[in-house]
C-alpha cells in the first residue's frame, strides 16, 4: 500500500509562511496555558516561548504592525508551530526553559553552560571518612558542600581544609594498603588514620569540625580551636598549642581568599547583570554557609532589542533547569515575570524560593560589587573580542577568503611508529578557543600502514564531514568556515579528496607546513590552485594560526598519551571473566605486578580478599604459571 499524496489545499497550506501560516492554527488552539516553538522552512527552531493561553499569545503574532523588528523579522520567517498544553503557566514556564536550553533557538535568549559545578563531599560511608572534590551526580553517601564556581577554587579551598583539619584524601584501596603514613601525614595535612596515628574518636571530632566550618559555623570552631590553643601552651604543651596555630592560620586562610562573606544571610545565589555594546555579563555568585564559594561570568546570547531584565529573566530559567534553587535569589534587575519565576522555581525545588531585588544595605553592598565585577567581565571582552574580530578578518585576507571565518576548524595527528594512533580536532572562532567543540579520533582502520599519516588523515576528515553532512538538515551552526591542516601538499590533496567524494563545496581547505628545521615563522601555507607561501615574521596573523597549530598539536598529543598509558598498564587480568577492577586492583597490590601474580601459588592468590581458589587458578592458568 503506498501513501497517498497530499491533497492542494494541505499542499497550499504547507507552502504558506508568516502570519497567514501562523493563522492556520488559530482554530484548533485551547485557550489553555503551554508551550509552542515556532520553525522556519528547514524546520529550524526559530523561537520557543510559554503562554498562558496559547490561543491568545498564537492570536497576537498574526495582528499586522505593532511588532519591534526582532518579532517582525520571527514571524514572517516561520513556516511552522509546535504545541505542547501544559497543566498550568509554572509547568510551561519550565518546560520553556527545559527546550531552550537544549534546542538554543535564534531569537531566545541562551547560554553555554556544558558542565556541572564541582562541590566538596565528605563521604560517610567508611569509618574515616574522606574529603574530596566531586562532580556530577550526588550518588555516594555523604554530606556535599557547594557549589563552587570553579574548579580551582574548590581545590585551593580543599588545600586550606587539609591543613585546617588532617583529614584523609586517599582512596579506600590507599587507605587499606598503607603501612606507614605518606607524605600528607609528614607535611602535617593529614592525621594519618591509615596507620592508627590518630584514634576514631579523635578523628570523628575532625570531621565535625570540618562539617561545622563548612555549614557556616567557622566563629565556633575557631573558638573552640583558640580555647584548646591557649589551654595547651599554659599547660608547657608547645608542641600541640604550635599545631592548634597552624590549623587556625589554614582556616583564617579560607577566608580571607573567599571576599566578601554576608552577614545578613546564609545561603543564596546572585545574578548580576551588565549591558553594553549589544552584549551582556550576566555574574553568578554562590554564597552557603555564609561564606563565598567563587563566581563565575556568562554571556548570553540574545538579541540587542531584548531589556536586560528580560535576558537575566530567562537566564535564570534556564540556569535552574538541571541545578536545585537556594532558597534566596538575588538579582540586580526588577522581572516582569518574577513572581511566575519565584513560583517554578518552588515548585521545582519542593520548597519556598525568593527572587529580591535588594535596595539597600549588605545585600545591595554586595550586589553593586557582583555588578561592578560583570561590567569589568564584559568590558575585557569587548576588547579581546575587537582584537580577535582584527585577527580573523587577517586570516580572510591571507588566504583570500570570501568573507571573515566564523568558525575554524584544524586537524593534527599522533602516534608512535603507528601505535596509539589518533586524530584531533580543535575549533576556534570570534569568541577565542571552543573548548566545547573539541573532538578526539581513535583511529579506527586495521588496514593502515604504520605512521600512515595520510590514511588517518583521510579516516578522521571523512567520519567528521560524513556526520556533518547527515546532520545538515537539522543545523549548520557547526559547518567550518575554513579548515587547516596541519602538512603540505599530501595532506592537503587528501583533504580535498574527502570533501570532494562528500560533496562539500564551500569550506576553505588550508595546509600548514612545518618550515625548515621545524622552525616556527617559517611556516608555508598552500591552498588549492596557488602557489605555496609565507606570511611576514611580525604579522599577527602568522602568531595567531601558530597558536591554532600548537593548540592542535597539544590536544592530540595529550590524547595520545593517554591511550598509550592505557595500552602500556594494560594486562591479562583485564579480559578474566570474574576479575574486575576491585579485584585486579587487591591482586595489584597484593604481588606488586603481574609477573609477580605468575610466580605465586594457587593458595595465595586464593588468599588475597575476594578472590576463591576457582577464579586463582583461572587466574593462574591465564598467565602460564
Amino acid at each position: 500500500m503506498t501513501d497517498l499524496p497530499p491533497s492542494a489545499e494541505v499542499r497550499a497550506t504547507l507552502a504558506l509562511s508568516g502570519p497567514a501560516r501562523i493563522q492556520t492554527y488559530l482554530k484548533t488552539l485551547p485557550d489553555a496555558p503551554g508551550v509552542y516553538r515556532m520553525l522556519d522552512a528547514k524546520g529550524s527552531v526559530l523561537y520557543i516561548g510559554k503562554a498562558k493561553s496559547l490561543k491568545k499569545r498564537v492570536a497576537s503574532y498574526v495582528k499586522t504592525g505593532g511588532h519591534i523588528d526582532r518579532i517582525a523579522r520571527m514571524i514572517a520567517d516561520t513556516a511552522e508551530m509546535l504545541f505542547v498544553t501544559t497543566a498550568s503557566e509554572t509547568e510551561a514556564l519550565l518546560l520553556e526553559s527545559n527546550l531552550i536550553k537544549r534546542l538554543r533557538p535564534r531569537y531566545n535568549v541562551s547560554f553555554r553552560d556544558d558542565k556541572s559545578f564541582p562541590n566538596i563531599l565528605l563521604r560517610e560511608d567508611h569509618p574515616f571518612p574522606q574529603l574530596l572534590k566531586h562532580r556530577g551526580a550526588k550518588a555516594t553517601k555523604g554530606v556535599y558542600f557547594g557549589p563552587f564556581a570553579s574548579a580551582g577554587a574548590v581545590n585551593r579551598t580543599l588545600s586550606a581544609l587539609q591543613r585546617a583539619f588532617l583529614l584523609r584524601s586517599c582512596s579506600d584501596s590507599v587507605f587499606e594498603s598503607r603501612t606507614r603514613p605518606c607524605l600528607l601525614f609528614q607535611i602535617k595535612r593529614c592525621s594519618a588514620p591509615c596507620t592508627a596515628r590518630i584514634e576514631a574518636s579523635e578523628y570523628r571530632k575532625l570531621v565535625d569540625q570540618a562539617e561545622a566550618f563548612l555549614t557556616g559555623k567557622s566563629r565556633n570552631v575557631q573558638s573552640r580551636l583558640v580555647l584548646e590553643m591557649n589551654e595547651a601552651s599554659n599547660g608547657l604543651d608547645f608542641e600541640r598549642a604550635a599545631r592548634l596555630r597552624d590549623r587556625l592560620k589554614a582556616m583564617s586562610h579560607i577566608q580571607s581568599h573567599q571576599g566578601i562573606n554576608p552577614t545578613t544571610f546564609d545561603t543564596a545565589d546572585l545574578f548580576a547583570a551588565y549591558a553594553q555594546g549589544g552584549q551582556i555579563c550576566v555574574q553568578v555568585f554562590f554564597f552557603r554557609g555564609g561564606q563565598n564559594w567563587g563566581n563565575r561570568p556568562y554571556f548570553p546570547r540574545a538579541d540587542r532589542e531584548l531589556a536586560t531584565a528580560d535576558v537575566l529573566e530567562s537566564f535564570i530559567g534556564q540556569f535552574y533547569d538541571e541545578r536545585t534553587p537556594p532558597p534566596l535569589i538575588l538579582v540586580s534587575e526588577s522581572m516582569s515575570g518574577s513572581g511566575l519565576l519565584a513560583e517554578a522555581l518552588s515548585l521545582k525545588a519542593e520548597r519556598k524560593v525568593e527572587l529580591l531585588v535588594p535596595q539597600r544595605g549588605e545585600k545591595r553592598e554586595i550586589l553593586d560589587m557582583a555588578l561592578q565585577n560583570a561590567r569589568e567581565q564584559l568590558a575585557r571582552r569587548l576588547a579581546e573580542n575587537s582584537a580577535q574580530r582584527e585577527l580573523l578578518d587577517g586570516v580572510a585576507e591571507a588566504f583570500g577568503l570570501d568573507s571573515t571565518p566564523r568558525r575554524i576548524e584544524v586537524y593534527d595527528n599522533s602516534h608512535i611508529q603507528g601505535a596509539s594512533a589518533v586524530g584531533a580536532m580543535i575549533v576556534a572562532g570570534a569568541d577565542g578557543f571552543e573548548k566545547g567543540e573539541y573532538r578526539k579520533f581513535n583511529i579506527k582502520s586495521t588496514d593502515l600502514a604504520p605512521g600512515d599519516d595520510y590514511g588517518m588523515m583521510r579516516e578522521v576528515l571523512t567520519r567528521r564531514f560524513a556526520r556533518l553532512v547527515k546532520e545538515s538538515e537539522e543545523s549548520r551552526t557547526k559547518w567550518p568556515d575554513l579548515v587547516l591542516i596541519d602538512g603540505g601538499p599530501g595532506q592537503l590533496a587528501v583533504a580535498q579528496s574527502v570533501l570532494e567524494d562528500l560533496g562539500v563545496e564551500d569550506v576553505a581547505l588550508v595546509g600548514v607546513a612545518k618550515g625548515p628545521d621545524r622552525d616556527a615563522g617559517r611556516e608555508h601555507f598552500h591552498l588549492k590552485d596557488r602557489a605555496p607561501f609565507r606570511l611576514d615574521l611580525k604579522c599577527p596573523v602568522l602568531y595567531y594560526l601558530q597558536r591554532l597549530r600548537d593548540e592542535a598539536h597539544r590536544f592530540a598529543i595529550t590524547h595520545h598519551r593517554i591511550r598509550r598509558d592505557r595500552a602500556m598498564t594494560a594486562s591479562v587480568l583485564d579480559d578474566l571473566p570474574g576479575v574486575g577492577p576491585v579485584r585486579k586492583r587487591r591482586l595489584i597490590t597484593a604481588f606488586g605486578s603481574v609477573r609477580a601474580i605468575k610466580h605465586a601459588s594457587v593458595d595465595e592468590i586464593a588468599a588475597v580478599k575476594g578472590m576463591t581458589p576457582t577464579l586463582a587458578s583461572r587466574v593462574k592458568s591465564a598467565l602460564g604459571g
